[in-house]
Protein backbone atom coordinates (compact mmCIF):
# COMPACT_ATOMS: atom_id res chain seq x y z
CA UNK A 1 0.00 0.00 0.00
CA UNK A 2 2.96 2.29 0.69
CA UNK A 3 3.83 2.19 -3.05
CA UNK A 4 0.57 3.98 -3.80
CA UNK A 5 1.68 7.00 -1.76
CA UNK A 6 3.70 8.09 -4.80
CA UNK A 7 0.47 9.34 -6.33
CA UNK A 8 0.14 12.07 -3.69
CA UNK A 9 0.93 15.55 -4.98
CA UNK A 10 3.11 18.07 -3.14
CA UNK A 11 0.06 20.09 -2.10
CA UNK A 12 -1.49 16.93 -0.62
CA UNK A 13 1.49 16.61 1.72
CA UNK A 14 1.08 20.25 2.76
CA UNK A 15 -2.58 19.50 3.48
CA UNK A 16 -1.60 16.44 5.52
CA UNK A 17 0.85 18.54 7.57
CA UNK A 18 -1.95 21.06 8.14
CA UNK A 19 -4.26 18.24 9.29
CA UNK A 20 -1.56 17.06 11.71
CA UNK A 21 -1.25 20.57 13.17
CA UNK A 22 -5.01 20.96 13.54
CA UNK A 23 -5.21 17.49 15.09
CA UNK A 24 -2.73 18.46 17.80
CA UNK A 25 -4.82 21.56 18.52
CA UNK A 26 -8.00 19.43 18.65
CA UNK A 27 -6.38 16.97 21.07
CA UNK A 28 -5.31 19.80 23.37
CA UNK A 29 -8.89 21.07 23.39
CA UNK A 30 -10.24 17.61 24.25
CA UNK A 31 -7.64 17.12 27.01
CA UNK A 32 -8.73 20.33 28.68
CA UNK A 33 -12.26 19.02 29.28
CA UNK A 34 -11.52 16.56 32.17
CA UNK A 35 -9.49 19.24 33.92
CA UNK A 36 -12.27 21.83 33.81
CA UNK A 37 -14.90 19.20 34.75
CA UNK A 38 -12.90 18.43 37.91
CA UNK A 39 -12.64 22.16 38.61
CA UNK A 40 -16.45 22.45 38.38
CA UNK A 41 -16.94 19.56 40.82
CA UNK A 42 -14.35 21.11 43.10
CA UNK A 43 -16.01 24.53 43.16
CA UNK A 44 -19.75 23.65 43.18
CA UNK A 45 -20.07 24.14 46.94
CA UNK A 46 -17.56 26.99 47.12
CA UNK A 47 -17.92 29.53 44.30
CA UNK A 48 -20.79 29.71 41.80
CA UNK A 49 -18.90 32.18 39.62
CA UNK A 50 -16.05 29.70 39.32
CA UNK A 51 -18.55 27.06 38.14
CA UNK A 52 -19.81 29.38 35.40
CA UNK A 53 -16.26 30.32 34.40
CA UNK A 54 -15.18 26.68 34.11
CA UNK A 55 -18.42 25.82 32.32
CA UNK A 56 -17.77 28.62 29.85
CA UNK A 57 -14.25 27.32 29.22
CA UNK A 58 -15.65 23.84 28.57
CA UNK A 59 -18.13 25.25 26.03
CA UNK A 60 -15.36 27.22 24.34
CA UNK A 61 -13.03 24.21 24.05
CA UNK A 62 -15.90 21.94 22.88
CA UNK A 63 -16.89 24.47 20.19
CA UNK A 64 -13.28 24.86 19.05
CA UNK A 65 -12.84 21.07 18.98
CA UNK A 66 -15.98 20.69 16.83
CA UNK A 67 -14.79 23.37 14.38
CA UNK A 68 -11.36 21.77 14.11
CA UNK A 69 -12.93 18.33 13.63
CA UNK A 70 -15.19 19.58 10.82
CA UNK A 71 -12.28 21.32 9.08
CA UNK A 72 -10.03 18.26 9.40
CA UNK A 73 -12.78 16.00 8.02
CA UNK A 74 -13.35 18.36 5.09
CA UNK A 75 -9.64 18.63 4.31
CA UNK A 76 -9.10 14.86 4.52
CA UNK A 77 -12.11 14.30 2.22
CA UNK A 78 -10.72 16.75 -0.37
CA UNK A 79 -7.26 15.16 -0.28
CA UNK A 80 -8.49 11.55 -0.45
CA UNK A 81 -11.01 12.35 -3.22
CA UNK A 82 -8.36 14.07 -5.33
CA UNK A 83 -5.99 11.18 -4.73
CA UNK A 84 -8.56 8.55 -5.76
CA UNK A 85 -9.41 10.59 -8.87
CA UNK A 86 -5.75 10.56 -9.95
CA UNK A 87 -5.41 6.88 -9.11
CA UNK A 88 -8.46 5.94 -11.22
CA UNK A 89 -7.11 8.03 -14.09
CA UNK A 90 -3.69 6.37 -13.82
CA UNK A 91 -5.24 2.88 -13.85
CA UNK A 92 -7.47 3.80 -16.80
CA UNK A 93 -4.51 5.16 -18.79
CA UNK A 94 -2.39 2.13 -17.88
CA UNK A 95 -5.07 -0.32 -19.01
CA UNK A 96 -5.32 1.65 -22.26
CA UNK A 97 -1.66 0.69 -22.94
CA UNK A 98 -2.28 -3.02 -22.42
CA UNK A 99 -2.23 -5.46 -25.30
CA UNK A 100 -4.85 -8.18 -25.54
CA UNK A 101 -2.59 -10.60 -23.64
CA UNK A 102 -2.52 -8.33 -20.53
CA UNK A 103 -6.27 -7.74 -20.71
CA UNK A 104 -6.88 -11.49 -20.96
CA UNK A 105 -4.51 -12.08 -18.06
CA UNK A 106 -6.52 -9.88 -15.67
CA UNK A 107 -9.97 -10.27 -17.31
CA UNK A 108 -12.22 -7.31 -18.09
CA UNK A 109 -14.39 -7.81 -14.99
CA UNK A 110 -11.34 -7.79 -12.70
CA UNK A 111 -9.93 -4.62 -14.29
CA UNK A 112 -13.26 -2.87 -13.73
CA UNK A 113 -13.31 -3.97 -10.06
CA UNK A 114 -9.72 -2.85 -9.55
CA UNK A 115 -10.37 0.62 -10.96
CA UNK A 116 -13.60 1.13 -8.99
CA UNK A 117 -14.17 -0.97 -5.85
CA UNK A 118 -10.48 -1.40 -5.00
CA UNK A 119 -9.79 2.32 -5.40
CA UNK A 120 -12.74 3.09 -3.08
CA UNK A 121 -11.29 0.75 -0.41
CA UNK A 122 -7.91 2.51 -0.58
CA UNK A 123 -9.53 5.96 -0.57
CA UNK A 124 -11.58 5.20 2.55
CA UNK A 125 -8.53 4.01 4.48
CA UNK A 126 -6.46 7.04 3.44
CA UNK A 127 -9.24 9.33 4.62
CA UNK A 128 -9.46 7.42 7.92
CA UNK A 129 -5.68 7.53 8.30
CA UNK A 130 -5.70 11.31 8.02
CA UNK A 131 -8.59 11.62 10.44
CA UNK A 132 -8.21 8.83 12.99
CA UNK A 133 -4.64 7.63 12.70
CA UNK A 134 -3.35 11.12 13.36
CA UNK A 135 -5.79 11.86 16.15
CA UNK A 136 -5.50 8.53 17.98
CA UNK A 137 -1.70 8.39 18.61
CA UNK A 138 -1.51 12.07 19.55
CA UNK A 139 -4.43 11.67 21.95
CA UNK A 140 -3.09 8.39 23.36
CA UNK A 141 0.41 9.79 24.00
CA UNK A 142 -0.92 13.05 25.47
CA UNK A 143 -3.42 11.24 27.72
CA UNK A 144 -0.77 8.72 28.83
CA UNK A 145 1.54 11.56 29.82
CA UNK A 146 -1.31 13.00 31.88
CA UNK A 147 -2.19 9.73 33.64
CA UNK A 148 1.42 8.75 34.48
CA UNK A 149 1.68 11.86 36.62
CA UNK A 150 -1.45 10.98 38.64
CA UNK A 151 -1.05 7.39 39.90
CA UNK A 152 1.39 4.58 38.94
CA UNK A 153 -0.91 1.68 39.95
CA UNK A 154 -3.80 2.98 37.86
CA UNK A 155 -1.40 3.64 34.97
CA UNK A 156 -0.25 -0.02 34.91
CA UNK A 157 -3.88 -1.11 35.07
CA UNK A 158 -4.59 1.01 31.99
CA UNK A 159 -1.58 -0.50 30.16
CA UNK A 160 -2.86 -4.00 30.96
CA UNK A 161 -6.25 -3.26 29.42
CA UNK A 162 -4.57 -1.70 26.35
CA UNK A 163 -2.60 -4.97 25.92
CA UNK A 164 -5.82 -6.98 26.19
CA UNK A 165 -7.40 -4.74 23.55
CA UNK A 166 -4.49 -5.25 21.15
CA UNK A 167 -4.62 -9.01 21.64
CA UNK A 168 -8.35 -9.02 20.93
CA UNK A 169 -7.87 -6.94 17.77
CA UNK A 170 -5.03 -9.22 16.57
CA UNK A 171 -7.30 -12.29 16.84
CA UNK A 172 -10.00 -10.53 14.81
CA UNK A 173 -7.51 -9.54 12.08
CA UNK A 174 -6.12 -13.08 11.83
CA UNK A 175 -9.65 -14.43 11.38
CA UNK A 176 -10.75 -11.98 8.65
CA UNK A 177 -7.59 -11.17 6.65
CA UNK A 178 -7.77 -14.16 4.27
CA UNK A 179 -11.48 -13.56 3.85
CA UNK A 180 -10.76 -10.03 2.59
CA UNK A 181 -8.54 -11.46 -0.18
CA UNK A 182 -11.27 -13.95 -1.06
CA UNK A 183 -13.92 -11.22 -0.99
CA UNK A 184 -12.21 -9.15 -3.69
CA UNK A 185 -11.75 -12.18 -5.94
CA UNK A 186 -15.39 -13.12 -5.50
CA UNK A 187 -16.37 -9.53 -6.35
CA UNK A 188 -14.46 -10.00 -9.63
CA UNK A 189 -16.41 -13.20 -10.32
CA UNK A 190 -19.73 -11.53 -9.52
CA UNK A 191 -18.96 -8.62 -11.85
CA UNK A 192 -17.90 -11.08 -14.54
CA UNK A 193 -21.14 -13.08 -14.39
CA UNK A 194 -23.30 -9.93 -14.27
CA UNK A 195 -21.43 -8.40 -17.22
CA UNK A 196 -21.67 -11.63 -19.22
CA UNK A 197 -25.40 -11.85 -18.59
CA UNK A 198 -26.05 -8.25 -19.64
CA UNK A 199 -23.86 -8.52 -22.74
CA UNK A 200 -25.49 -11.75 -23.88
CA UNK A 201 -29.06 -10.99 -22.75
CA UNK A 202 -30.49 -11.67 -26.23
CA UNK A 203 -28.85 -15.09 -26.42
CA UNK A 204 -30.05 -15.88 -22.90
CA UNK A 205 -33.65 -15.01 -23.74
CA UNK A 206 -33.58 -16.71 -27.14
CA UNK A 207 -32.51 -19.98 -25.50
CA UNK A 208 -34.80 -19.69 -22.44
CA UNK A 209 -31.66 -19.85 -20.32
CA UNK A 210 -32.78 -17.36 -17.67
CA UNK A 211 -32.90 -20.03 -14.96
CA UNK A 212 -29.43 -21.27 -15.88
CA UNK A 213 -28.05 -17.72 -15.64
CA UNK A 214 -29.91 -17.14 -12.37
CA UNK A 215 -28.38 -20.29 -10.89
CA UNK A 216 -24.94 -19.25 -12.15
CA UNK A 217 -25.33 -15.81 -10.58
CA UNK A 218 -26.82 -17.28 -7.38
CA UNK A 219 -23.84 -19.57 -6.94
CA UNK A 220 -21.33 -16.72 -7.15
CA UNK A 221 -23.56 -14.36 -5.17
CA UNK A 222 -24.01 -16.92 -2.37
CA UNK A 223 -20.25 -17.40 -2.09
CA UNK A 224 -19.68 -13.65 -1.77
CA UNK A 225 -22.57 -13.34 0.71
CA UNK A 226 -21.17 -16.18 2.81
CA UNK A 227 -17.75 -14.51 2.94
CA UNK A 228 -19.31 -11.16 3.80
CA UNK A 229 -21.41 -12.71 6.55
CA UNK A 230 -18.36 -14.37 8.11
CA UNK A 231 -16.44 -11.06 8.13
CA UNK A 232 -19.46 -9.15 9.49
CA UNK A 233 -20.12 -11.72 12.20
CA UNK A 234 -16.53 -11.58 13.40
CA UNK A 235 -16.44 -7.78 13.38
CA UNK A 236 -19.89 -7.70 15.02
CA UNK A 237 -18.31 -9.29 18.10
CA UNK A 238 -15.46 -6.83 17.99
CA UNK A 239 -17.21 -3.64 19.07
CA UNK A 240 -19.15 -5.21 21.98
CA UNK A 241 -15.87 -6.82 23.02
CA UNK A 242 -14.05 -3.51 22.92
CA UNK A 243 -16.91 -1.86 24.82
CA UNK A 244 -16.61 -4.58 27.46
CA UNK A 245 -12.88 -3.91 27.77
CA UNK A 246 -13.50 -0.15 28.15
CA UNK A 247 -16.15 -0.65 30.80
CA UNK A 248 -13.92 -3.20 32.52
CA UNK A 249 -11.15 -0.63 32.69
CA UNK A 250 -13.49 1.97 34.17
CA UNK A 251 -14.73 -0.50 36.78
CA UNK A 252 -11.18 -1.60 37.63
CA UNK A 253 -9.98 1.97 38.04
CA UNK A 254 -12.70 2.79 40.56
CA UNK A 255 -12.31 -0.55 42.35
CA UNK A 256 -8.53 -0.15 42.67
CA UNK A 257 -8.88 3.58 43.34
CA UNK A 258 -11.35 2.90 46.18
CA UNK A 259 -8.52 1.34 48.18
CA UNK A 260 -6.58 4.58 48.45
CA UNK A 261 -9.32 7.23 48.27
CA UNK A 262 -9.15 9.02 51.62
CA UNK A 263 -10.63 12.36 50.65
CA UNK A 264 -12.86 14.10 48.16
CA UNK A 265 -9.74 15.40 46.38
CA UNK A 266 -8.47 11.83 45.91
CA UNK A 267 -11.87 10.87 44.45
CA UNK A 268 -11.64 13.75 41.97
CA UNK A 269 -8.16 12.57 40.97
CA UNK A 270 -9.47 9.06 40.26
CA UNK A 271 -12.36 10.59 38.30
CA UNK A 272 -9.95 12.70 36.26
CA UNK A 273 -7.68 9.67 35.74
CA UNK A 274 -10.70 7.67 34.56
CA UNK A 275 -11.51 10.31 31.96
CA UNK A 276 -7.96 10.27 30.58
CA UNK A 277 -7.82 6.46 30.64
CA UNK A 278 -11.05 6.25 28.64
CA UNK A 279 -9.55 8.69 26.13
CA UNK A 280 -6.54 6.38 25.81
CA UNK A 281 -8.79 3.38 25.15
CA UNK A 282 -10.97 5.41 22.77
CA UNK A 283 -7.82 6.28 20.84
CA UNK A 284 -6.93 2.63 20.52
CA UNK A 285 -10.53 1.88 19.60
CA UNK A 286 -10.16 4.27 16.66
CA UNK A 287 -6.95 2.51 15.68
CA UNK A 288 -8.75 -0.83 15.91
CA UNK A 289 -11.29 0.34 13.33
CA UNK A 290 -8.37 1.08 11.02
CA UNK A 291 -6.87 -2.33 11.75
CA UNK A 292 -10.06 -3.87 10.39
CA UNK A 293 -10.09 -1.64 7.30
CA UNK A 294 -6.37 -1.75 6.50
CA UNK A 295 -6.20 -5.51 5.68
CA UNK A 296 -8.93 -5.19 3.07
CA UNK A 297 -7.40 -1.99 1.71
CA UNK A 298 -3.97 -3.64 1.56
CA UNK A 299 -5.48 -6.43 -0.55
CA UNK A 300 -7.03 -3.80 -2.83
CA UNK A 301 -3.73 -1.87 -2.96
CA UNK A 302 -1.89 -5.04 -3.97
CA UNK A 303 -4.41 -5.66 -6.75
CA UNK A 304 -4.05 -2.07 -7.98
CA UNK A 305 -0.25 -2.33 -7.92
CA UNK A 306 -0.43 -5.53 -9.96
CA UNK A 307 -2.08 -3.50 -12.73
CA UNK A 308 0.19 -0.44 -12.39
CA UNK A 309 3.38 -2.54 -12.22
CA UNK A 310 2.50 -4.64 -15.26
CA UNK A 311 4.78 -3.80 -18.15
CA UNK A 312 2.86 -3.96 -21.46
CA UNK A 313 4.27 -6.71 -23.66
CA UNK A 314 3.74 -4.57 -26.75
CA UNK A 315 5.69 -1.31 -26.62
CA UNK A 316 5.46 1.70 -28.87
CA UNK A 317 8.33 2.45 -31.20
CA UNK A 318 9.79 5.92 -31.70
CA UNK A 319 9.65 6.29 -35.47
CA UNK A 320 7.31 8.90 -36.94
CA UNK A 321 8.60 9.57 -40.46
CA UNK A 322 7.26 12.52 -42.42
CA UNK A 323 7.54 10.66 -45.70
CA UNK A 324 8.22 7.16 -46.91
CA UNK A 325 9.22 6.03 -50.39
CA UNK A 326 6.11 3.87 -50.69
CA UNK A 327 2.67 4.42 -49.19
CA UNK A 328 0.46 1.60 -47.98
CA UNK A 329 2.58 -1.49 -48.74
CA UNK A 330 2.33 -4.43 -46.36
CA UNK A 331 4.77 -7.31 -46.18
CA UNK A 332 4.86 -10.43 -44.01
CA UNK A 333 8.29 -12.07 -43.79
CA UNK A 334 8.23 -15.61 -42.38
CA UNK A 335 5.77 -14.62 -39.65
CA UNK A 336 4.82 -17.17 -37.00
CA UNK A 337 2.69 -16.55 -33.94
CA UNK A 338 1.51 -18.32 -30.82
CA UNK A 339 -0.50 -16.87 -27.95
CA UNK A 340 1.38 -16.09 -24.70
CA UNK A 341 1.74 -19.26 -22.66
CA UNK A 342 0.56 -21.52 -25.50
CA UNK A 343 2.65 -24.34 -26.95
CA UNK A 344 1.11 -24.60 -30.42
CA UNK A 345 1.63 -21.99 -33.12
CA UNK A 346 -1.54 -20.39 -34.50
CA UNK A 347 0.27 -19.04 -37.57
CA UNK A 348 3.29 -20.66 -39.16
CA UNK A 349 5.75 -19.12 -41.59
CA UNK A 350 3.39 -16.64 -43.30
CA UNK A 351 4.90 -14.60 -46.15
CA UNK A 352 3.22 -12.28 -48.67
CA UNK A 353 3.52 -8.78 -50.12
CA UNK A 354 0.71 -6.25 -50.74
CA UNK A 355 1.37 -3.28 -53.01
CA UNK A 356 -0.29 0.11 -52.63
CA UNK A 357 -3.93 0.04 -53.70
CA UNK A 358 -4.14 -3.75 -53.90
CA UNK A 359 -6.93 -5.77 -52.33
CA UNK A 360 -5.60 -8.77 -50.42
CA UNK A 361 -8.18 -11.27 -49.17
CA UNK A 362 -7.80 -14.01 -46.58
CA UNK A 363 -10.05 -17.03 -46.54
CA UNK A 364 -10.06 -20.38 -44.81
CA UNK A 365 -12.00 -22.60 -42.48
CA UNK A 366 -12.94 -21.54 -38.95
CA UNK A 367 -9.85 -21.50 -36.73
CA UNK A 368 -7.40 -21.25 -39.62
CA UNK A 369 -5.88 -18.03 -38.22
CA UNK A 370 -7.39 -15.34 -40.50
CA UNK A 371 -8.41 -12.87 -37.77
CA UNK A 372 -5.22 -13.54 -35.81
CA UNK A 373 -3.16 -12.61 -38.88
CA UNK A 374 -5.07 -9.33 -39.29
CA UNK A 375 -4.68 -8.52 -35.58
CA UNK A 376 -0.89 -8.71 -35.96
CA UNK A 377 -0.96 -5.83 -38.47
CA UNK A 378 -2.80 -3.62 -35.94
CA UNK A 379 -0.37 -4.79 -33.20
CA UNK A 380 -3.04 -6.18 -30.90
CA UNK A 381 -0.44 -8.92 -30.60
CA UNK A 382 3.16 -9.00 -31.82
CA UNK A 383 4.53 -11.72 -34.08
CA UNK A 384 6.43 -14.42 -32.21
CA UNK A 385 8.81 -14.90 -35.13
CA UNK A 386 9.45 -13.03 -38.37
CA UNK A 387 8.73 -9.44 -39.39
CA UNK A 388 5.73 -7.39 -40.51
CA UNK A 389 6.67 -4.37 -42.62
CA UNK A 390 4.58 -1.37 -43.60
CA UNK A 391 6.24 0.77 -46.26
CA UNK A 392 9.40 -1.29 -45.77
CA UNK A 393 9.67 -0.50 -42.03
CA UNK A 394 9.04 -2.97 -39.21
CA UNK A 395 5.75 -2.03 -37.51
CA UNK A 396 7.46 -2.41 -34.11
CA UNK A 397 9.56 0.67 -34.94
CA UNK A 398 6.56 2.93 -35.54
CA UNK A 399 5.06 5.09 -32.84
CA UNK A 400 1.64 3.73 -31.84
CA UNK A 401 -0.14 6.96 -32.70
CA UNK A 402 1.53 7.13 -36.13
CA UNK A 403 0.77 3.49 -36.96
CA UNK A 404 -2.86 3.81 -35.86
CA UNK A 405 -3.35 6.95 -37.96
CA UNK A 406 -2.27 5.03 -41.04
CA UNK A 407 -4.60 2.10 -40.40
CA UNK A 408 -8.36 1.92 -40.72
CA UNK A 409 -9.50 -1.10 -38.70
CA UNK A 410 -13.02 -2.51 -38.89
CA UNK A 411 -13.40 -5.31 -36.30
CA UNK A 412 -15.29 -8.55 -36.71
CA UNK A 413 -17.73 -7.49 -34.01
CA UNK A 414 -18.86 -3.94 -34.70
CA UNK A 415 -18.87 -1.86 -31.53
CA UNK A 416 -20.38 1.60 -31.22
CA UNK A 417 -20.08 3.93 -28.24
CA UNK A 418 -22.88 5.64 -26.35
CA UNK A 419 -23.40 9.07 -27.90
CA UNK A 420 -24.54 10.64 -31.13
CA UNK A 421 -24.08 8.92 -34.47
CA UNK A 422 -21.95 11.87 -35.54
CA UNK A 423 -19.56 11.30 -32.62
CA UNK A 424 -19.27 7.61 -33.49
CA UNK A 425 -18.37 8.23 -37.15
CA UNK A 426 -15.87 11.00 -36.32
CA UNK A 427 -14.47 9.02 -33.38
CA UNK A 428 -10.86 9.03 -34.60
CA UNK A 429 -10.83 12.45 -36.28
CA UNK A 430 -10.84 15.77 -34.46
CA UNK A 431 -12.97 18.60 -35.86
CA UNK A 432 -14.42 16.48 -38.66
CA UNK A 433 -16.81 18.45 -40.86
CA UNK A 434 -20.34 17.35 -41.68
CA UNK A 435 -19.27 16.95 -45.32
CA UNK A 436 -16.49 14.52 -44.34
CA UNK A 437 -18.92 12.52 -42.19
CA UNK A 438 -21.50 12.25 -44.97
CA UNK A 439 -18.82 11.30 -47.53
CA UNK A 440 -17.68 8.46 -45.28
CA UNK A 441 -21.28 7.35 -44.71
CA UNK A 442 -21.99 7.45 -48.43
CA UNK A 443 -19.00 5.25 -49.26
CA UNK A 444 -20.01 2.86 -46.47
CA UNK A 445 -23.55 2.68 -47.91
CA UNK A 446 -24.94 4.12 -44.67
CA UNK A 447 -26.07 7.57 -45.79
CA UNK A 448 -29.58 6.51 -46.83
CA UNK A 449 -30.55 4.88 -43.55
CA UNK A 450 -28.93 7.68 -41.52
CA UNK A 451 -31.10 10.22 -43.35
CA UNK A 452 -34.19 8.34 -42.17
CA UNK A 453 -33.13 8.22 -38.51
CA UNK A 454 -34.73 10.54 -35.97
CA UNK A 455 -32.24 13.40 -35.68
CA UNK A 456 -30.03 12.06 -38.49
CA UNK A 457 -26.42 12.64 -37.38
CA UNK A 458 -27.64 13.63 -33.91
CA UNK A 459 -29.38 10.26 -33.48
CA UNK A 460 -28.46 8.84 -30.07
CA UNK A 461 -26.61 5.52 -30.29
CA UNK A 462 -26.89 3.34 -27.19
CA UNK A 463 -23.85 1.59 -25.76
CA UNK A 464 -22.69 -1.09 -28.19
CA UNK A 465 -25.12 0.23 -30.80
CA UNK A 466 -27.92 -1.99 -29.51
CA UNK A 467 -30.59 0.30 -31.01
CA UNK A 468 -29.24 -0.32 -34.53
CA UNK A 469 -29.29 -3.49 -36.61
CA UNK A 470 -26.15 -5.58 -37.17
CA UNK A 471 -25.80 -4.35 -40.76
CA UNK A 472 -26.24 -0.72 -39.71
CA UNK A 473 -23.61 -1.09 -37.01
CA UNK A 474 -21.19 -2.63 -39.49
CA UNK A 475 -21.63 0.19 -41.99
CA UNK A 476 -21.15 2.83 -39.26
CA UNK A 477 -17.93 1.02 -38.23
CA UNK A 478 -16.74 1.06 -41.84
CA UNK A 479 -17.54 4.79 -42.11
CA UNK A 480 -15.58 5.38 -38.88
CA UNK A 481 -12.51 3.83 -40.50
CA UNK A 482 -12.98 5.56 -43.86
CA UNK A 483 -13.20 9.10 -42.44
CA UNK A 484 -9.53 8.84 -41.39
CA UNK A 485 -8.45 8.44 -45.04
CA UNK A 486 -6.03 5.68 -44.00
CA UNK A 487 -3.32 4.18 -46.18
CA UNK A 488 -4.37 0.66 -45.22
CA UNK A 489 -7.91 -0.60 -44.57
CA UNK A 490 -8.33 -3.78 -42.52
CA UNK A 491 -11.67 -5.58 -42.78
CA UNK A 492 -11.94 -8.40 -40.24
CA UNK A 493 -14.94 -10.24 -41.72
CA UNK A 494 -16.69 -6.86 -41.78
CA UNK A 495 -19.20 -7.69 -44.54
CA UNK A 496 -20.87 -10.68 -42.86
CA UNK A 497 -23.96 -8.74 -41.67
CA UNK A 498 -24.56 -7.08 -45.05
CA UNK A 499 -26.94 -8.39 -47.68
CA UNK A 500 -25.43 -9.28 -51.06
CA UNK A 501 -26.72 -6.11 -52.73
CA UNK A 502 -25.22 -3.80 -50.08
CA UNK A 503 -22.03 -5.89 -50.01
CA UNK A 504 -21.56 -5.43 -53.76
CA UNK A 505 -22.39 -1.71 -53.69
CA UNK A 506 -19.94 -1.17 -50.84
CA UNK A 507 -17.12 -2.98 -52.63
CA UNK A 508 -17.71 -0.98 -55.80
CA UNK A 509 -17.67 2.28 -53.79
CA UNK A 510 -14.41 1.24 -52.10
CA UNK A 511 -12.81 0.42 -55.47
CA UNK A 512 -13.84 3.83 -56.78
CA UNK A 513 -13.10 6.13 -53.82
CA UNK A 514 -10.29 4.19 -52.14
CA UNK A 515 -8.38 2.96 -55.17
CA UNK A 516 -5.01 4.06 -53.71
CA UNK A 517 -5.75 2.48 -50.33
CA UNK A 518 -4.41 -1.00 -49.61
CA UNK A 519 -7.23 -3.26 -48.44
CA UNK A 520 -6.75 -6.38 -46.31
CA UNK A 521 -10.00 -8.35 -46.14
CA UNK A 522 -10.86 -11.36 -44.02
CA UNK A 523 -13.96 -12.96 -45.52
CA UNK A 524 -16.13 -16.03 -45.23
CA UNK A 525 -18.09 -15.38 -48.43
CA UNK A 526 -16.44 -16.13 -51.76
CA UNK A 527 -18.64 -13.49 -53.41
CA UNK A 528 -16.95 -10.76 -51.35
CA UNK A 529 -13.43 -11.54 -52.60
CA UNK A 530 -13.94 -12.67 -56.21
CA UNK A 531 -12.29 -9.54 -57.59
CA UNK A 532 -9.44 -9.35 -55.06
CA UNK A 533 -5.96 -8.81 -56.53
CA UNK A 534 -4.61 -11.60 -54.37
CA UNK A 535 -6.37 -14.23 -52.27
CA UNK A 536 -4.45 -16.02 -49.51
CA UNK A 537 -5.91 -19.36 -48.41
CA UNK A 538 -5.15 -20.48 -44.86
CA UNK A 539 -5.48 -23.89 -43.28
CA UNK A 540 -4.31 -24.73 -39.74
CA UNK A 541 -2.31 -21.51 -39.63
CA UNK A 542 -0.42 -22.22 -42.85
CA UNK A 543 -0.67 -20.68 -46.32
CA UNK A 544 -1.93 -23.37 -48.70
CA UNK A 545 -2.59 -21.13 -51.68
CA UNK A 546 -1.94 -17.62 -53.02
CA UNK A 547 -3.38 -16.21 -56.23
CA UNK A 548 -6.42 -14.75 -57.92
CA UNK A 549 -9.84 -16.39 -57.77
CA UNK A 550 -9.32 -18.03 -61.17
CA UNK A 551 -5.81 -19.26 -60.36
CA UNK A 552 -6.85 -20.75 -57.03
CA UNK A 553 -9.81 -22.60 -58.50
CA UNK A 554 -7.33 -24.50 -60.63
CA UNK A 555 -4.38 -24.82 -58.24
CA UNK A 556 -5.78 -24.93 -54.66
CA UNK A 557 -7.97 -27.83 -53.58
CA UNK A 558 -8.92 -26.14 -50.25
CA UNK A 559 -10.09 -22.97 -52.01
CA UNK A 560 -12.09 -24.91 -54.60
CA UNK A 561 -13.86 -26.86 -51.82
CA UNK A 562 -14.78 -23.61 -50.02
CA UNK A 563 -15.97 -22.05 -53.28
CA UNK A 564 -18.11 -25.04 -54.29
CA UNK A 565 -19.71 -25.09 -50.82
CA UNK A 566 -21.05 -21.57 -51.46
CA UNK A 567 -21.48 -21.19 -55.24
CA UNK A 568 -22.45 -23.43 -58.10
CA UNK A 569 -20.07 -24.29 -60.96
CA UNK A 570 -21.91 -21.85 -63.20
CA UNK A 571 -21.61 -19.00 -60.67
CA UNK A 572 -17.93 -19.72 -60.23
CA UNK A 573 -17.36 -19.64 -63.98
CA UNK A 574 -19.22 -16.32 -64.24
CA UNK A 575 -17.15 -14.93 -61.39
CA UNK A 576 -13.89 -15.63 -63.20
CA UNK A 577 -14.93 -13.80 -66.35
Amino acid sequence: MIKLFRYFKWYDWIGILAIFGFTIAEVQCDLKLPEYMVNILNSIAVDTNEVWRNGGMIMMYVSLSILLSVFISYLSSVISSGYSKRLRKTIFNKVGQFSMSEINKFSTASLITRSTNDVVQVKQVIMMLMRMFMYAPVMAVSALIKITSINATLTWTTFAFVAIMFLFIAVVIILVFRKFILMQKQTDELNGVARENLTGIRVVRANNAEKYQEEKFKKVNDKLTSTNLFVNRVTAFMFPGLQLIMNGLNLSLYWIGSNFITSYQEFLKVSEFSQYAIQVLMSFLMVSVLFIMIPRASVSAKRINEVLDTVPSIKSGTLKPEKTETVGTVEFKNVSFKYPGAEEYVLKNISFYAEQGQTIAFIGSTGSGKSTLINLVARFYDATEGEILIDGINIKDYKFSYLNDRLGYIPQKSYLFAGSLEENVAYGVQNATEEQIYNALETAQAKDFVENLDGKLKFFVSQGGKNLSGGQRQRISIARALIKNPEILIFDDSFSALDYKTDKALRLALDKKCKDTTKLIVAQRIGTILQADKIIVLSDGKVVGIGTHKELLESCKTYREIALSQLSEEELENGTK
